[in-house]
């Protein structure tokens, strides 16, 4: 059996199909329909913040990094406090994913400067790229070694060079932008430059170069569900690349996540824009402290605490207590305990991220 040997890319192989251009056409128009979706909530931070903790359980639960919804939320609000460790690992994934997302607006790159940031956010040291050879992927069910990705460390640069003009110089190739962010995550993923972290950096690469195409204006399509509900498949058609060049299965599987993560990103912000519709009525109605600022905080994080009025409406801690303490009694919002520590639960914004669970 002839030793692979990953090559550059892009790769000698016409995928400028009848089926893949018809899906590419398909998952466009889900992406525009998205981006403009987007444009409904009246701050981009709720999105960010809601979507990019559900993109940062998921990516982390494919590499069985496995946390609540709940533990989740109450790290975000008091992480000195609960010390999981799974959480802060998922924690440190939502970092990683808002920097990326902020250094690609600053440069309007994506350079291995920036993957590099990335992986420092998400591992918590300064690795960098693998300078040591021995790193095999092994199926976890067998023991068997599956894929032994670039072993020396100039190959790993060179690839990656090869990898950042991929990326960012558009005279390289002309492919559908949707065709190459699939061709650059199979090419992340077989160069393996990390000793650790290489999927969830992959992941959110995936996201920023769709924001670099401007085919989103921000980083709230996530795969991550997709390919835990279609993981053997996922790591099927990678390796099939690999031993059968079978670049268009893998392109097509790639088009419809974009497809079915569209259509569902595009539900979770029609409910969400619903509920803050709703409780925007309802306090109104009820209550002389409504604001737009008040609202955006009751939907930037489903879990609230008394901190974030003090910091965004200026208002003292007392009042702060007293605004959400009179929600908690008129059921909008539940209020709990932690150590000394109250918090408030916006329930039906938590119920939309935790239908999936149990």
């Amino acid at each position: 059996m002839n030793k692979f040997i990953l090559k550059p890319l892009p790769p000698e192989v016409d995928l400028e199909t009848r089926e893949i251009l018809k899906k590419c056409i398909e998952a466009g128009r889900c992406l525009a329909e998205l981006k403009g979706i987007c444009k409904t909530i009246p701050n981009e931070n709720i999105l960010i913040n809601t979507l990019a903790l559900q993109e940062a359980k998921d990516s982390s639960a494919i590499e069985n990094i496995i946390t609540t919804h709940d533990e989740l939320f109450k790290e975000e609000l008091f992480s000195d406090y609960i010390g999981n460790a799974a959480a802060k690992e998922v924690q440190n994934y939502s970092t990683a994913l808002k920097k990326g997302f902020k250094l690609i607006q600053r440069n309007n790159l994506l350079t291995n400067n920036i993957i590099l940031e990335i992986q420092k956010e998400l591992e918590r040291n300064r690795a960098g790229f693998r300078t040591q050879a021995g790193t095999e992927l092994v199926n976890p069910a067998t023991g068997k070694v599956v894929y032994t990705p670039p072993q020396q460390p100039d190959e790993i640069v060179s690839l990656m060079g090869n990898l950042e003009t991929f990326i960012n110089d558009q005279n390289l190739s002309d492919l559908e932008p949707l065709v190459k962010m699939a061709m650059i995550h199979y090419q992340f993923e077989s160069i393996h430059p990390f000793y650790d972290g290489n999927g969830r950096t992959g992941r959110i690469i995936n996201i920023l170069y769709l924001v670099l195409q401007e085919l989103l204006d921000l980083p709230v399509l996530y795969l991550s569900q997709y390919i835990i509900e279609t993981k053997s498949e996922y790591y099927r058609l990678l390796q099939a690349v690999r031993d059968e060049n079978a670049w268009s299965e893998w392109v097509l599987y790639i088009l419809e996540g974009v497809i079915v993560t569209s259509r569902n990103t595009i539900r979770i912000i029609q409910n969400i824009t619903d509920l803050m519709s709703d409780y925007k009525h309802r306090i109104r109605k009820k209550y002389k402290f409504y604001s737009q600022d008040f609202l955006n905080i009751l939907f930037n994080h489903p879990y609230t605490k008394i901190d974030f009025l003090v910091q965004t409406l200026g208002v003292t801690r007392k009042t702060a207590a007293k605004y959400l303490d009179e929600l908690s009694e008129g059921g909008l919002l539940k209020r709990e305990k932690i150590g000394v520590n109250h918090y408030y639960i916006n329930e039906p914004l938590f119920e939309l991220f935790t239908r999936r669970e149990g």
